[in-house]
């Protein structure tokens, strides 16, 4: 096993058991203690966790961009909620742009059994999902993809995602504030998100409810430039009603009668 591939296994244990210990880490890898702690020191170096006595803590910052993989993996069942919940919102034969976010991953294997639809995307993982899709026309962005992550950036990419007009813009993003608005870990993903926004007619939010009151590095929009929020469940009453105040229609599973 190479060490990055190790790396991301610790963090994808950190993400959800929130702490490792060395000794147990040395036997489900069958390396040494000391393997293991210089593993620790990188993701200390990195920004990804923090080192304590016999193991790491994960580090919760959302100014982190935390390897594509290991995001993917993040609240799995709360992204396939908000995915069949954005599906519903597209028509067979319109036209979409999915940003590079790991719920649009999602949003793209939810949609699959849709017929004649357009996909413009700067997410490499996404056209690899809809490459065995029949019918369908599949738009990359272009761009330099982005060292760590399954995504297309720079100038090239903008603009190829505003190139485009279509029925639906969806993206997701890392914090959703009251006051900040939307943000995103990094400047080059929250310029593409920006310009994706204004190529749809209606532009959509999915989010999952552990980025409600967080607030990232990089400033995508206001809350009010979006149109529709969907989320993994019901917001409380002070964004209900921030949404109603900025006539941002939300959408959240409904709770079994």
């Amino acid at each position: 096993m190479l060490a990055l591939e190790r790396r991301n296994l610790i963090l994808e244990k950190l993400q959800e058991e929130k702490r490792v210990v060395v000794s147990e880490l040395s036997q489900l890898y069958n390396v040494s203690e000391e393997t293991i702690r210089r593993d620790l020191d990188k993701l200390d170096r990195d920004g990804l966790a923090t080192k304590s006595y016999g193991g790491a803590v994960i580090k919760e910052n959302t100014n982190i961009d935390l390897p594509f993989n290991v995001r993917k993996k993040r609240n799995v069942s709360g992204k396939q909620k908000i995915a069949e919940l954005v599906s519903d919102l597209i028509q067979d034969g319109e036209h979409i742009i999915l940003d590079a976010s790991t719920t649009a991953v999602f949003i793209a294997k939810a949609i699959k059994e849709k017929e004649n639809l357009t996909v413009v995307t700067n997410s490499i993982e996404i056209i690899i999902e809809l490459s065995d899709v029949s019918d369908w026309n599949i738009i990359s962005s272009g761009g330099s993809l982005k060292e760590g992550y399954l995504a297309l950036v720079g100038q090239r990419a903008i603009e190829g995602l505003g190139a485009f007009n279509v029925e639906k813009a969806i993206m997701s993003c890392k914090g959703i504030d009251a006051v900040k608005g939307i943000t995103d870990g990094n400047e080059q993903f929250s310029e593409a998100k920006r310009v994706l926004l204004k190529s749809g007619k209606k532009s959509i939010l999915a989010v999952d409810s552990s980025k409600f009151d967080k607030i990232a590095f990089s400033k995508v929009c206001d809350l009010r430039d979006v149109d529709i929020i969907v989320t993994d469940q019901r917001p409380s009453e002070k964004w209900m009603n921030l949404f109603e105040e900025n006539n941002v229609k939300c959408i959240y599973p409904e709770e079994p009668s």
